[in-house]
């Protein structure tokens, strides 16, 4: 059953085309690239007095990577600079098998689902491709 749900979120989110396109008004440019397995993505993202406004990504990869991606943009919208780099850390590190207190995941929301591919090490990087990106977009600011 749990599986079910998770291959429907996948399937889902890596064919959703609504966080797939240009954003108009990005102030934030960010490539990220895994060369295990050629995941290429560009995450653009508009922030105005430090939130995170507008969110979409381009490019290729495999299924979880787009579903992760496009997970990850949904949960980040409207969220400070602050809140988007503490989720992305808890990502991170729920995939990573660090964190596993479901109480405390329930905050990524339906990017929770994906903490089995913690079990899983040549798809950790698929799934935290875009976080790590967005985390390199956001440091500096």
């Amino acid at each position: 059953m749990l599986e079910d749900i998770y291959t429907e979120l996948i399937a889902e989110h890596s064919q959703s085309k609504d966080n797939r396109r240009h954003l108009e008004h990005a102030t934030i440019t960010e490539r990220g690239h895994n060369p295990s397995c050629g995941d290429e993505i560009t995450l653009e993202l508009e922030v105005a007095d430090g939130v995170i406004k507008d969110a979409a990504f381009n490019g290729a990869g495999c299924a979880i990577s787009r579903a992760s991606t496009d997970m990850m943009i949904e949960l980040m919208r409207g969220k400070t600079i602050d809140e988007a780099r503490r989720l992305a850390e808890l990502f991170i590190g729920m995939i990573k098998g660090e964190v596993t207190d479901d109480d405390e995941l329930d905050e990524l929301d339906e990017a929770a689902a994906l903490k089995n591919i913690s079990t899983m090490p040549a798809r950790v990087k698929c799934a935290t491709l875009a976080w790590h990106t967005l985390d390199t977009a956001v440091k500096n600011l």
